[in-house]
């Protein structure tokens, strides 16, 4: 429309002239005409002198060379611009070409040692999968190229270069946090986007790892170096390692088919969503095309504790990470006794493991907790004093109903002062009384956190803003069922961060999971839980003779992982097969609860199932809480778990 509006500017003034010469020519024509006699010939009656070049002849030539004028000027104006418009593409293509350049020049000039020992030391075969919702999920394409743990230090030679070098400028996905759900992800975009590279960013030290184990079976591993391997065994006796394999951070641009890399103590520190990039502790900037937040969260510790003074901080500890199960097995190891706070998953978990290393070592173990049981917040009185007991055969003293009024140090001893008055004398703390949220980047960042669960508010895509994402204990979700919530634990972390993954890649899927989660008090006690759990909330249980396939050890050796929620999928439950044999009654709450199953009620509608020692049957209690139906008869869908089946 411009160039039609400069060309018409420029043929205005001729068209204009040779509209004025027509009509001065149809003037002297009239005159002409006027004084012709009415009777000359037809012949004699021009607008000119016979034989020479009429007005009319005239105007016509104006206007045609006007017309032949202008479209030639326009010709040249298009011309000219796809010219301009030709070289500019040039000039950007040339540009990429030369930062492509430049980048394969960085990259051949740097030593060799980096990259022999990621090429030649593969000792062994990739391990499992490590957290995957599902064993049909695929597997990540980049285990052909990555290289163990072991291989991805730098060598001596190579520590003068500047760490900043190392790190790529852009990637096209990045992964903030180091946890499970950055691990789902990572492998979910490599399973739909095979050449993807994708960084992880984690200010741990570790590469990316299984936590359950911290609290479980690594405690009961007979290996004297665990603390140094993480190679465990699981209940069936197979042995897993706590790592998977990628490639390193200056690997990620050169490898020809992608891969996972990770960055490891480097923790991000700002986000810049307008430009799609983050600076990390040592101000070095990474842009990106999308990006995940898995940071999860940071135990909470006792006021009291905090406000005790570093000497009383340097004899406790807060169990999250790989360090803190180092840490905690050495302690445990060079002191008389020890003190757990705590009465939930974690704690009763570290209090079962301890009990059963004090039964060798002579090691004191006490768990604390204000509730009346273990585990009194989650399960009903009578289970929650059932398990009470079992962590008392475990070789735990139990101090329940305990509300810690300060913490001091006196002769290298602990004094834990209780408000009712008892004095407990302990030489190390654990402190298991539950976990925060890591939100630091939502100021920086601009993202919303929900003021009552804490963590990011997503949509039900897990999205943040158009091209951020969360995965995780940080993702504050909707539950189309059970309203907005934020889960803690690893089901959870699996499948939002597989979902992530999946919707980084342009799969726009919503979260309908129903995540669920586990416990073990050793080989022999376990349960898993789906939806809402709450002491507070009314329960119906019904319970069956447990028989010796009815153990987490059994489950595994079933299975063939410990951990669970790899074993678990949605399509065994469309269709649910009951049992034939006559309807169980309910619990009236005997002594023995070897197996069962207990449902917490809402509004007469079941929101939470715990599967007690009943294994392999959590897509039927996902089913039950998803189609949100009222039940006359929980006796009649207790049955769909077939409990009372040998």
């Amino acid at each position: 429309m411009l160039k039609c509006r400069t060309v018409w500017k420029k043929l205005a003034p001729l068209a204009r002239a040779s509209s004025t010469v027509c009509r001065q020519n149809v003037r002297r024509t009239a005159l002409t005409n006027g004084r012709i006699p009415s009777s000359a010939p037809a012949a004699h009656m021009s607008t000119g002198p016979a034989g020479g070049i009429g007005p009319n002849q005239i105007y016509a030539l104006v206007f045609g060379t006007a017309c032949l004028g202008g479209g030639i000027y326009a010709y040249r104006m298009i011309k000219g611009d796809k010219q301009r418009y030709q070289e500019r593409i040039d000039e950007i293509e040339s540009r990429k070409h030369k930062d492509k350049k430049e980048s394969d020049t960085t990259i051949q000039s740097e030593p060799p040692a980096v990259e022999a020992p990621v090429t030649e030391a593969v000792p062994e075969p990739e391990p499992q999968a490590a957290p995957s919702a599902e064993e049909t999920s695929p597997p990540a394409p980049d285990a052909e190229v990555a290289a163990p743990s072991e291989t991805t230090e730098t060598p001596p030679g190579v520590d003068s270069e500047p760490a900043s070098s190392k790190i790529p400028s852009h990637t096209p996905y990045l992964l903030i946090g180091g946890g499970t759900a950055s691990f789902a992800a990572a492998r979910s975009i490599r399973a739909r986007d095979p050449g993807a590279r994708v960084l992880i960013v984690t200010d741990e030290p570790d590469l990316p790892y299984m936590r359950p184990p911290l609290s479980k079976e690594l405690w009961f591993s007979d290996d004297p170096s665990v603390t140094e391997t993480l190679r465990f065994k699981q209940w069936n006796g197979k042995e897993r390692s706590l790592h998977q394999f990628y490639i390193t951070a200056d690997e990620l641009n050169s490898a020809e088919n992608g891969g996972v890399a990770v960055l490891t103590g480097k923790k991000v520190v700002h986000m810049d969503v307008r430009g799609n990039k983050v600076k990390l502790d040592d101000d070095t900037e990474i842009s990106y095309d999308k990006c995940l937040i898995a940071t999860g969260g940071v135990p909470r510790n006792l006021q009291v504790i905090e406000r005790a003074g570093d000497e009383v901080m340097a004899k406790t500890t807060l169990f999250r990470k790989i360090d803190d199960f180092k840490s905690l097995d050495k302690v445990s190891r060079n002191i008389q006794s020890i003190t757990i706070i705590g009465g939930g998953f974690l704690g009763s978990e570290l209090a079962c493991a301890l009990g059963r290393r004090s039964n060798e070592s002579g090691l004191e173990v006490i768990q604390m907790y204000p509730e009346k049981g273990n585990m009194g917040k989650v399960l009903p009185e009578y289970l929650s004093n059932w398990t009470t007991e079992k962590v008392k055969k475990e070789g735990v003293k139990i101090i329940s109903e305990a509300l810690v009024k300060s913490v001091t140090c006196k002769d290298d001893k602990l004094e834990i002062q209780l408000k009712d008055g008892r004095l407990v004398k302990t030489d190390h703390i654990v402190a298991a009384v539950g976990l925060e949220p890591n939100v630091d980047l939502a100021k920086s960042a601009g993202l919303e956190v929900d003021s009552d669960f804490g963590g990011f508010r997503v949509n039900a895509e897990l999205q943040a803003r158009s091209n951020i994402w969360v995965a995780g204990d940080a993702a504050c979700f909707y539950d189309i069922r059970l309203g907005r919530r934020r889960v803690e634990h690893h089901d959870h972390a699996v499948v939002s961060g597989r979902l992530a993954g999946e919707n980084m890649t342009g799969a726009n899927k919503p979260y309908w999971h129903q995540s669920m989660f586990w416990s073990d008090l050793g080989p022999d006690v376990g349960y898993e839980a789906i939806g809402i759990v709450d002491s507070s909330l009314p329960t119906v249980g019904v319970f069956a003779k447990a028989t010796a396939k009815d153990t987490p050890k059994a489950a595994t050796e079933k299975s063939g992982t410990g951990i669970r929620s790899e074993s678990e999928t949605e399509e065994t439950a469309t269709s649910p097969v009951a049992s034939s044999l006559p309807p169980p009654a309910v619990v009236q709450h005997k002594d023995d609860y070897g197996k069962g199953v207990i449902f917490y009620l809402r509004d007469k509608v079941v929101v939470g199932i715990i599967l007690w020692n009943v294994f392999n049957r959590m897509p039927i209690a996902r089913k039950i809480i998803k189609d949100g139906e009222e039940h006359a008869d929980l006796n009649e869908v207790a049955k769909l778990f077939n409990i009372h089946e040998d």
